[in-house]
């Protein structure tokens, strides 16, 4: 690890002020660099920062990391590190979600500074694209392997299934106890209980007809929906009215959503939050990369709450068939919303930490599609 850094900060005109040794060149750098003070406030900004992150120098002055970007454990711990050994510290993958935009995959290297005001020097760096773009795809191959052994075992199961539905009503007709009447009701009732879950688990294989719709329009039903479910839960909505229309398969957009919102309603349900809340925000996302194609524009969809976040021990496999962090939930939720994003072109992220959970939907703007009648 390198050693402290130790920098000149000239007299401070603005709250955001550039360090005197090497200042032309920082405003320079092509990397982000950030100043922050023993309060871990912002005291600099140079432009490649303000160009990464969408924010002005006099946006970043005198805030806290955690005042303008939603909560980054990743971060936060690699700054305690590098304080703490007192020399530099990089961590190299984080998410950092700027209030309000879409999240940005970055690398960061903290290093303990002497320059008067400024304590933390912060350099940000994107990760890089081809690494990014690999690990995507192993996640999207490891997802439809397991979709395929999920969609496998349910066709396997669903044919007994009808077998021992249809045995239980013929039994049911030759007894004349109540009581034993009453098992054979069972049966019939897990039965369709279990085809239930079949069918959810083969429904999203339908190929999405596309119209042109509006997000928002989406959103607000799904929100009336969750809020008749959940109506102890305020859902509040953060959209951006300059959005265009998208093309895509209104049911299944619906769905997804659906499946998302809810799953963030039931998280909050069972947890101890004294004022729990669900946030909806639709954001322009530029210059993303989904499914090996770059996308100029993007459409950002953010389902945030303020629960106890995703387990660390399924972090990481939230989407995959089956698995739930909630006790007596399917596990089928995400992994439906996931492949209903994916058939559209998209994917769905999340950021998970106690108190901050964000699910972001992202879209591509402007791809060509089939389109059928309104």
């Amino acid at each position: 690890m390198q050693p402290p850094v130790k920098l000149r900060l000239l007299p401070m005109a603005m709250p955001v002020d550039a360090p005197a040794i090497g200042a032309r060149a920082l405003e320079l750098l092509a990397t982000a660099v950030l100043f922050l003070d023993d309060a871990r406030r912002v005291v600099y900004a140079n432009p490649a920062a303000e160009n990464l992150f969408e924010l002005s120098r006099r946006k970043f002055a005198c805030h806290t990391l955690a005042e303008l970007f939603a909560v980054c454990p990743a971060l936060t711990a690699a700054i305690d590190k590098a304080v703490a050994a007192g020399a530099s510290y990089t961590e190299q993958e984080l998410e950092l979600a700027p209030l309000g935009r879409a999240r940005l995959h970055l690398a960061c290297t903290v290093s303990p500074v002497d320059a008067g005001e400024a304590a933390l020097l912060l350099e940000f760096r994107h990760i890089d694209q081809q690494l990014k773009i690999a690990r995507e795809e192993r996640l999207l191959e490891q997802q439809q392997a397991n979709r395929e052994l999920i969609r496998s075992l349910a066709h396997e199961i669903k044919n007994p299934l009808g077998g021992i539905r249809g045995a239980a009503q013929l039994l049911e007709g030759e007894l004349d106890r109540p009581a034993l009447v009453e098992y054979t009701q069972v049966i019939i009732t897990e039965a369709d209980r279990l085809r239930a879950l079949v069918n959810r688990l083969l429904a999203p294989h339908r190929a999405p007809a596309y119209r042109r719709i509006n997000v928002h329009e989406v959103l607000v039903r799904v929100k009336g929906v969750v809020q008749a479910e959940f109506p102890s839960i305020p859902i509040v909505c953060d959209f951006d009215s300059s959005l265009p229309d998208v093309d895509a398969d209104y049911e299944q957009l619906m769905q997804a959503a659906l499946n998302i919102v809810r799953n963030a309603a039931q998280a909050l349900s069972g947890s101890p939050v004294a004022t729990p809340s669900i946030r909806l925000v639709t954001r322009v996302a530029r210059g993303v990369t989904l499914a090996r194609r770059q996308h100029r524009l993007a459409i950002a969809i953010g389902v945030e709450d303020n629960g106890p976040g995703v387990p660390d021990a399924i972090r990481d496999r939230i989407f995959f068939p089956l698995v739930s962090g909630r006790e007596g939930g399917s596990g089928l939720g995400l992994t439906i919303a996931q492949t209903l994003i994916a058939q559209h072109g998209g994917t769905i992220e999340c950021t998970s930490a106690p108190g901050n959970t964000v699910f972001t939907v992202l879209l591509p703007l402007g791809a060509a599609r089939a389109t059928e009648g309104p």
